[in-house]
């Protein structure tokens, strides 16, 4: 098939479009190298240098590449951002996805697969590990961002015919996951400990998340292009892991470093536990994640340990 993926020379799109392309599928990545890397970018992928906000150079590339399936993974990340600036959040979360969604499905796309997030869609838990029926109560604009293009595709999808899936990933941990941004604490903290420097945690350390290994999350991406119409998809392992598990294991991965976090005041309007139910994806997809948290963990930790700058 073929398949075009937004955000491609990222951490979880670039992974994915690997396998893709050795599942022998002919794949266009459109990126604008603000947060991905080109370094991502396989060889054997075709790559457009463009901002998912110019409506008329997406148009022009699903004029010219014709997608089969669209794979949306482009997004603005940061928390933080979206709270400074949801204009601006809202314009690559929710307009620049229009763009692909649209354009797409105006060449003939029959399907578009979103990389959602079920942290932050559902907000504080009401119980866990969360299904995919909990209450949805976004407490960020990047969380309503993802939670209102679940909806437009739906709504596009009573329209025209494309057959959206939407996959809600927890916490997404594995190689090419940068160390420097606000998110991706294995990854920072794996950062940090190579260069010998203090790791820093918010609260106490008993914060949890649900972290899933960007290999597990690549297979659920290949199960859907097959499987998974028109609904939401919890991408999780079901196993709450503290920020200072996450310390420890990293730490025991990289063997140096600092052996104690420095332990500053909790950030207000996190989230302070969540897992998320992956039954129903064990139902649609057939997919369950097979990698244990610290064997993820020492993945991760050699990719950075081959490369100098540490993602």
């Amino acid at each position: 098939m073929k398949i075009l993926i937004s955000g491609g020379a990222g951490f979880i799109a670039s992974n994915v479009t690997d396998a893709y392309l050795q599942d022998g599928h002919e794949v266009a990545i459109i990126d604008d190298l603000v947060t991905g890397f080109r370094e991502n970018v396989n060889a054997q992928a075709k790559f457009y240098e463009c901002d998912i906000r110019d409506a008329d150079r997406v148009a022009q590339i699903c004029d010219e590449f014709k997608p089969e399936v669209i794979s949306h993974h482009a997004a603005q990340l940061d928390v933080r951002k979206a709270v400074s600036d949801p204009v601006y959040d809202a314009s690559v979360n929710i307009s620049g996805a229009l763009n692909v969604l649209l354009h797409g499905a105006r060449v003939g796309a029959h399907r578009i697969i979103f990389a959602s997030s079920g942290g932050a869609v559902y907000g504080e838990p009401q119980f866990l590990p969360v299904t995919e029926d909990h209450p949805v109560a976004p407490e960020s604009p990047y969380g309503l961002t993802k939670f209102t293009f679940e909806h437009y595709m739906r709504i596009w999808s009573q329209l025209h015919p494309i057959t959206p899936v939407a996959l809600r990933y927890a916490n997404v941990y594995g190689p090419r996951q940068t160390a420097h941004g606000e998110a991706g604490v294995v990854a920072i903290f794996a950062g940090l400990l190579l260069d010998n420097k203090p790791c820093k945690i918010f609260g106490d350390g008993s914060m949890t998340r649900d972290y899933v290994f960007v290999g597990d999350v690549v297979e659920a991406n290949r199960a859907a292009l097959k499987r998974g119409d028109n609904d939401i998809i919890n991408i999780g392992t079901g196993v709450e892991t503290s920020t200072r598990e996450v310390f420890d294991a990293v730490r025991a991965a990289v063997g140096t470093g600092p052996a104690e976090p420095e332990l500053l005041p909790e950030r207000p309007g996190e989230v302070h536990n969540i897992c998320l139910d992956n039954s129903h994806a064990k139902e649609v997809l057939g997919w369950e994640p097979q990698v244990a948290f610290r064997e993820g963990v020492q993945r991760t930790v050699e990719w950075h340990k081959q490369n100098e700058n540490h993602g």
